[in-house]
């Protein structure tokens, strides 16, 4: 084990213990690195690696604390791993989002307030406008689209789920762009699978919105084996 490896599991075992809590401010540098047994260097080596995870906020000239811990910022760096997965992988990340997302749903259906079933239907009323009015937009449809799914994912009661559904959001936008680009009618026929799922919700029928949802995300997975070889490069549709 390295020596940057004893700094992250240092920390780790600081703030598992309750001895550095959300928002505290790290001993400095020097006490830090006598109390770990390393190396200013290793040190700060650690501590980069702990602030990529979103562990620790290091500010310039005031230090260095534990962040929040908010779980959202902690599951961030599973999108990158999933952004870095072969193209052949994709329909195995949608398979994992359809799962996570078809619970979202279900659990969302029973406690989403009407002022967020009511944000969900302006998001999708504006969509409905860009078809009509606008049907190449299709960078602001798809934001629409991720808008929709984080609300139901906000609902949940599960922030882990939700940050797990976030993480997720890179990778299945850009293949969500392939699709609208590529299929003709792929951003109507998206619009009246949300526009089913958002009844569910608002009739507050968890076992409709979960078989809603899981409809339309077969519906990408299987575009997306139909575009085989031909989906675009990780970052080509940024």
């Amino acid at each position: 084990m390295s020596r940057t490896d004893d700094v992250v599991n240092g920390i780790r075992h600081m703030i598992l213990s309750g001895e550095l809590s959300p928002g505290e401010r790290l001993p400095v540098e020097k006490d830090l690195a006598e109390r770990l047994g390393v190396s200013r260097g290793s040190l700060r080596e650690g501590v980069r690696a702990l602030s990529i995870l979103g562990v620790l906020d290091t500010r310039q000239g005031d230090g260095t604390y534990v962040t929040g811990l908010d779980v959202s910022r902690l599951l961030a760096p599973m999108g990158f791993v999933v952004e870095l997965q072969g193209e052949g992988q994709a329909r195995h990340v949608h398979a994992i989002r359809r799962l996570l997302e078809t619970e979202a749903v279900r659990l969302a259906a029973s406690r989403i307030p009407d002022e967020a079933v009511a944000e969900a239907r302006a998001l999708l009323d504006e969509a409905a406008a860009l078809l009509d009015t606008a049907p190449d937009e299709h960078e602001r449809i798809i934001e629409i689209d991720i808008a929709f799914h984080r609300i139901i994912a906000s609902h949940t009661g599960n922030p882990v789920l939700a940050g797990m559904i976030e993480a997720l959001a890179g990778r299945t936008v850009r293949e969500r762009l392939w699709r609208s680009l590529r299929e003709a009618g792929a951003d109507r026929r998206t619009h009246e699978e949300h526009l089913a799922i958002w009844r569910a919700l608002r009739d507050r029928d968890p076992d409709v919105a979960r078989v809603r949802m899981a409809n339309h995300l077969l519906g990408v997975e299987e575009s997306l084996l139909d575009l085989g070889d031909e989906a675009p490069p990780v970052g080509a549709a940024d």
